[in-house]
């Protein structure tokens, strides 16, 4: 057959997956209006959007998880409706979801070999789930990963990298990734792209949602942007500039990302919380550091570094803990986060894990964003429902949420979620708020927005603990960065000296390795 021929016989073939003018409603909300987009074998379609732009109910409604109001889907250009992600599994559509689907008490291999585990003698053969765990963790780059261990026991990235080898294990002909490189390292980002890149080039298609422009940059052939729950433009890559793409997203100009950081106090200001050579069992070693009102302090470096239990163990969530922990100089004792949520120190925690941790996904908004403070809304045995709805939607309205307050905050978008997760502590009006990756998955607008929140905390007298794995984060927002390395802080920078070069060297060790030699 000649070339011609060929390119001619692609050309006629209809798109693998085609979806036309898909409706979406959840009563009286339309989440999704006329949502249109076609995906190619052989081909990575990025699709872009802030948060609530409709791209999880787009997804959602291809990988089966609901059924669309209205509109047409297409699958080898026949007509198709999933009555279930099974079914969709089925017909070769997988989805990794931005919010991870793992049973976090089996191991690795039992979450990958879930649905269909190898069998001996009508039993489960325990080693050869091992070995074909083993398998698809190698494909993904990642046989560091011991199989037999327990989800749980694996750091936030490692789990994500765990649903990714869950997902190619089915071999699918599409693979949908939300938001999936969101809580990855460096270098599991660049694994996952070498991976995609391999998985086009052998005729899979891939749906990539993801609000990181240089992933996008690395990766995509065609991009989808959508807006308000609509399809604004389909266009190839490189054919649009982010400037572009951003003022389609989020219909306004980006202009500065960060708000002014303001100038700091020539004496500065007790601390309100402080540790003191923290330990716990080898994740915290003699970890020291203060935060005082008004200031915004971050911790960076490597992910597993032992800055998330530094943040557990100021919320009191973590037994067998040595050092001090000090709240207006005076030494303190929490034996669990309600006594760190009580007076004097109020602490608030907003965790990483905003599906597991933060958020109860069956319950209402509105039941969410009072979760924290309804002790005070009670009247002695009785809830007084009516101040409790007016603190609701005041946080609504102070923080742009989108939402029906009486459905599940299971419908709302990645961004709404964890702006209710946020919400949620600003009702307790905390003097302390620490935060775990708390922009991780979220658009460029809601960023900025949450950005903006953090510094107005900051000026009213809350003291902000900021844990991010983004260089952007802790230059442009942050008063000081402590960065961790192997359970302590191996440098504090402040000021001028927040750059990017001084954040990676000190992530990896690399000044204190010249001091050795030296």
């Amino acid at each position: 057959m000649s070339s011609a021929a060929a390119s001619g016989d692609a050309a006629a073939r209809p798109p693998l997956l085609e979806l036309s003018d898909v409706v979406k409603r959840y009563g009286p909300v339309t989440a999704l209006a006329h949502g249109s987009l076609r995906c190619e074998a052989g081909s990575i379609h990025a699709v872009m959007g802030e948060n609530g732009a409709g791209k999880s109910t787009l997804i959602k409604i291809v990988s089966g998880v609901v059924a669309p109001t209205e509109g047409e889907m297409r699958l080898d250009g026949a007509p198709v409706r999933f009555r279930s992600p099974l079914d969709a599994q089925k017909r070769g559509i997988v989805c990794v979801f931005q919010e991870l689907s793992l049973l976090p008490d089996l191991s690795v291999a039992d979450n990958i070999g879930i649905t269909a585990p190898p069998r001996r003698f009508g039993l489960i053969d325990r080693r050869a789930q091992v070995r074909q765990a083993e398998r698809w963790l190698a494909e993904i780059g990642c046989d560091g990963i011991d199989p037999r261990e327990r989800v749980r026991d694996l750091p936030l990235s490692r789990r994500q990298m765990v649903e990714i080898a869950k997902a190619l294990r089915h071999r699918p002909r599409l693979l949908i990734l939300d938001e999936a490189t969101s809580a990855l390292t460096a270098d599991d980002v660049e694994r996952v792209v070498v991976l995609l890149h391999r998985l086009r080039a052998e005729g899979m298609a891939i749906l990539y949602i993801s609000h990181r422009m240089h992933e996008i940059r690395k990766l995509a052939d065609t991009c989808s942007v959508y807006a308000n729950g609509r399809h604004v433009e389909t266009f190839a890559h490189g054919t649009r500039s982010e400037a572009e793409i951003v003022r389609m997203m989020i219909g306004r100009e980006l202009s500065q990302m960060f708000p002014p950081r303001p100038p700091r106090p020539i004496e500065a200001a007790a601390p309100v919380l402080e540790a003191r050579a923290l330990t716990w069992e080898d994740r915290l070693r003699g970890v020291s550091l203060s935060v005082a009102p008004g200031e915004i302090v971050g911790l960076g470096g490597l992910d597993g570094q032992g800055q998330r239990e530094f943040l557990l163990a100021l919320f009191g969530c973590l037994s067998g803990l040595g050092g001090e922990i000090r709240v207006d100089g005076t030494p303190a004792s929490f034996r669990g986060p309600s006594e760190a949520m009580a007076e004097p120190a109020r602490l608030a925690l907003i965790p990483e894990d905003r599906k597991t941790e933060g958020l109860m996904q069956p319950m209402t908004v509105a039941e969410n964003l009072s979760a924290a403070t309804l002790r005070s809304w009670c009247r002695g045995p009785f809830l007084n429902n009516v101040h409790e709805r007016r603190a609701v939607e005041e946080i609504v309205r102070r923080m742009q949420i989108k939402a029906v307050l009486d459905l599940p905050v299971s419908t709302l978008s990645g961004g709404n979620q964890q702006k209710v997760a946020i919400g949620k502590w600003l009702l307790a009006a905390p003097r302390v708020l620490l935060l775990c990756d708390p922009t991780r998955g979220i658009d460029v607008g809601t960023k900025q927005e949450i950005y903006r929140l953090l510094r107005e905390l900051a000026a009213g007298g809350t003291a902000v603990l900021l844990h991010t794995t983004d260089y952007d984060e802790l230059i442009g927002l942050c008063d000081r960065v402590a960065i961790f390395y192997a359970g302590r802080i191996n440098r504090l920078l402040e000021g001028d000296a927040i750059t990017e070069e001084a954040i990676i060297a000190a992530a990896l060790d690399i000044g204190a390795e010249r001091e050795r030699a030296a």
